[in-house]
């Protein structure tokens, strides 16, 4: 017997906000102000995970920018 695992293609902005360790009213202000991309679906927001991928990858480097 074979087991599939599916892998989300989506994440809402609930499950961003604990992969990123903030509360879900900052992640919203960041969906909400475009730092974190999203595409509204009805009346929810999703957000692919390579969105979230560059929003902590710009992260990193502006605090690296400003370390240096």
């Amino acid at each position: 017997m074979t087991t599939t695992v599916i892998e989300r293609k989506w994440h809402t902005t609930a499950e961003v906000a604990v992969m990123l360790g903030f509360g879900l009213s900052k992640t919203k202000m960041l969906v909400l102000t475009g730092e974190i991309r999203s595409v509204k679906e009805g009346r929810s927001r999703r957000i692919l995970p390579r969105w979230v991928d560059e929003y902590v990858e710009r992260r990193a480097r502006e605090v690296e920018e400003l370390s240096a």
